[in-house]
């Protein structure tokens, strides 16, 4: 989120994060954190996410594999343990891959607008839609964390700027599209499910957000509803 002034900035690149969620665990840092002995509450249930043997105890491959997925997403500390925060990141993707091709099950995002961008914050997805016609997505965002929360309702995009810069927190927002005050949609450099969340701004990755670029023009509607986990 930030302020609204035209600045040159170049694009940051980023892996893409999209639906079906896969998992690619990069090589640990050269000065990693070491790893806990200790089992989390939630062990087995992490244990199964990634495709570990399912015993409730902690292994020493079990700490690597879970400080792997740690340290690719940005929870901390990553010590490879199975605590609320790490779950917490894993159900969320068990939740975001359900939803398969239909965002709009639930019937929440308006159909009668014509082209709108959808974004659900209790599923932390967003999508594109025309009426009943799904046009783009679904795919994971990273919305607003607790006391920033991306607002909700109808909205419309009311200014772009593919290389605008914050003024407030003086990082770059490539392909900004605006649509509530200093909320618009943006890639980051980041992952989608790096916790706590932005600042307000409904955060993509780069081949998401240039895909929203494309598809969307100052005056579409977008429709935020939800809320968050953990706001």
């Amino acid at each position: 989120m930030g302020d609204i002034r035209r600045r040159g900035v170049v694009a940051l690149g980023v892996t893409a994060l999209v639906a079906p969620l896969t998992l690619a665990f990069p090589a640990a840092p050269a000065q990693a954190a070491s790893c806990t002995t200790q089992a989390g509450p939630y062990q087995k249930q992490v244990e199964k996410f990634l495709g570990r043997p399912v015993d409730g105890k902690q292994s020493s491959a079990d700490c690597k594999a879970i400080q792997a997925f740690q340290n690719k997403h940005g929870i901390t500390p990553a010590i490879g343990y199975a605590g609320p925060v790490t779950w917490g990141v894993m159900d969320l993707m068990n939740k975001q891959k359900a939803v398969g091709s239909n965002p709009n099950k639930d019937g929440k995002c308006p159909v009668n607008k014509g082209r709108i961008a959808c974004v659900n914050l209790s599923l932390q997805l967003s999508w594109i839609q025309d009426g009943n016609k799904l046009v783009y997505g679904p795919v994971p965002v990273r919305t607003g964390r607790d006391g920033y929360e991306t607002r909700t309702g109808l909205k419309k995009i009311y200014w772009r700027d593919i290389d605008h810069v914050s003024d407030i927190y003086d990082v770059p927002m490539p392909y900004s599209q605006f649509f509530d005050g200093g909320q618009a949609f943006h890639s980051v450099n980041l992952s989608m499910w790096n916790p706590p969340g932005s600042h307000g701004c409904v955060n993509m990755t780069t081949r998401d957000a240039k895909k929203y670029w494309s598809l969307l023009k100052t005056g579409d509607d977008v429709f935020v509803y939800g809320r968050k986990p953990g706001t």
